[in-house]
């Protein structure tokens, strides 16, 4: 039998690790003459650029691009050769100014103010590039205390940990961030240091409590050798007992498709990523691949759908705009978001979502979300939870729907959190909570039923609903 390849290695990255839609400032560039638009002469970017909003300066001259990241701590380098060549964001001059950064994956629009001068604090000999810890966690604490959006619904009292700094050493340095960043519940909050070979993700522990919640024995997950297994089974499961063996699948293995019983078609959108070689054609492979799926459904006559995101933890929002535009044929408000500034926000970004491609699905869809369902994945959720003819089933997604800001600190770690809040059209907020079922549509991802009775609870009562 053909075998359902879930690309459990991408689930299981994307369960340890944060989502590839992260707001370190990784690339930019100017607009092209392909795009019909002509580029700006090159000293009209030249100077210092604040992004207020995520703590970024960008020096722009003709020698090299440096990229420093500031916080009430202190400067820190990031980049001193910055390439404005490979990008995913597009730089718009507003006025001499004022630059706008628009994202060909990201949802975000990045506000760029010029400084008069280089920022006292990125001065050279203000930069630290040092290995102390209470150095180190000086940068840490106010990083956070600074940027990050959810101290009240996470229930953290970040003042109260500010003197930590001074118990910290060499030794236990990274103990103490653990416990710290653990606090959070949230698996946009990492730490990463390569020299040391350290990665701490802050909302493991509460996704491996979920997903353990229905399993016992021998199924309990308590390493990566156990998920593997049990993503596997899961896998195996629904290809043999509900696809039959056949199903299609796009170039990268990203998506695959097929139908139940002739009757409803099952989509399993596996990560919102990875569909091109690289950025350049990423949306591009996408709606190559979204074309054929379209396709698919429609030849099949089928009235019934059945999307399932339980696998998916992410990846970038554009994807997901781009997939939901298939299932709607109207334009409509979906969510609004705006980020940390300050002791405030900055304004409201609404976004919206409108048909595309030949042909929309606009009958009965049901949505399969569970604990894996993160980030981007969360965001496709916003997009499509509000739609007339979708129902939600399964479990709440895992409630991490803020793009991740990077920073680095003086050690050269870096250190990852949620600098953004998304609001649904009606003024809701699902960080920390997840978007979930209905009750009577509340069903787990995983389960010892499941695994030993060989069935998928979630597609079974998907197929209620539709049928219904």
């Amino acid at each position: 039998m053909k075998s359902l390849n879930l690309k459990k290695e991408n689930v299981l990255r994307k369960a340890m690790k944060w989502s590839l839609c992260t707001l370190v400032i990784c690339f930019f560039s100017c607009k092209s003459d392909d795009d019909g638009i002509k580029p700006p002469p090159e000293d009209a970017t030249h100077g210092f650029w604040l992004i207020a909003d995520k703590g970024y300066i960008l020096d722009i001259n003709k020698k090299e691009n440096i990229l420093y990241n500031v916080s009430s701590a202190g400067c820190a380098l990031v980049e001193n050769d910055f390439d404005l060549e490979e990008s995913v964001y597009d730089i718009e001059i507003v006025n001499s100014n004022e630059l706008l950064g628009n994202s060909r994956l990201a949802l975000s629009k990045l506000k760029f103010t010029r400084l008069p001068d280089l920022d006292d604090r990125c001065l050279p000999e203000q930069i630290l590039n040092t290995k102390d810890p209470k150095v180190n966690f000086d940068y840490f604490w106010n990083f956070f205390n600074d940027h990050y959006a959810f101290f009240k619904l996470r229930g953290v009292h970040w003042a109260d940990y500010k003197n930590l700094g001074s118990t910290v050493n060499e030794a236990n340095f990274y103990d103490v961030l653990e416990d710290l960043v653990h606090l959070f519940k949230d698996r946009h909050v990492t730490i990463e240091d390569e020299e040391k070979d350290i990665y701490i993700a802050a909302g493991l522990p509460d996704l491996m409590e979920r997903l353990n919640a229905n399993l016992t024995g021998d199924l309990i997950i308590e390493e990566e050798d156990d998920f593997d297994l049990i993503i596997e089974q899961k896998s195996t499961i629904i290809a043999k007992e509900y696809l039959g063996g056949a199903f299609e699948a796009d170039a990268n293995d990203a998506m695959v498709w097929g139908t139940i019983n002739n009757d409803i078609m099952y989509l399993n959108i596996l990560e919102m990523d990875g569909f091109g070689t690289d950025i350049s054609n990423e949306l591009s492979s996408l709606n190559t691949a979204m074309d054929e799926v379209m396709r698919d459904i429609k030849m099949s006559g089928v009235s019934k759908l059945i999307i399932d995101i339980r696998f998916n933890g992410g990846g970038v929002d554009k994807v997901s705009s781009e997939i939901a535009s298939r299932f709607t044929n109207q334009e409509r408000v979906a969510f609004s978001k705006k980020a940390r500034l300050g002791d405030g926000f900055t304004k409201d970004q609404v976004i919206s979502l409108s048909p595309k491609g030949d042909f929309q699905f606009t009958q009965d869809i049901v949505l399969l979300t569970g604990p894996l369902t993160a980030s981007s994945a969360e965001i496709f959720t916003l997009y499509l939870k509000d739609l007339p003819h979708v129902t939600i089933v399964g479990e709440r997604t895992n409630g991490v729907l803020s793009d991740v800001l990077l920073h680095t600190l003086p050690n050269g770690a870096s250190v990852g959190l949620s600098n953004e809040i998304y609001s649904d059209s009606k003024g809701k907020v699902y960080e920390g909570l997840g978007i979930g079922p209905d009750t009577e549509n509340s069903v787990p991802f995983l389960s010892n039923d499941d695994i030993i009775n060989k069935k998928d609870s979630g597609i079974e009562r998907a197929i209620e609903v539709l049928n219904k």
